[in-house]
């Protein structure tokens, strides 16, 4: 038997340390969004787990709230 870790499905791997970092700067999805200047659907689909964001959104979401890509996105 092999150890290969498997794929989520959509909507398994919810982005909680980015909603969690979002609130902790007091911010809406709507206020994040502006700011990286997406909708505030794509933020509540990132946080849900449901829309995988660029390479570049994921910059900007992590400038926006003052913190780096391993504490955001990258997976434990």
């Amino acid at each position: 038997m092999t150890n290969i870790k498997r794929g989520y499905g959509v909507g398994e791997n919810k982005n909680i340390k980015l909603k969690l970092a979002r609130i902790q700067k007091n911010l809406s999805q709507e206020q994040l969004a502006e700011v990286v200047g997406v909708t505030r659907q794509t933020i509540g689909l990132i946080e849900a787990g449901n829309y995988n964001p660029t390479i570049k959104l994921c910059i900007a979401i992590c400038k926006a709230l003052d913190t780096s890509l391993n504490d955001i996105f990258w997976e434990d």
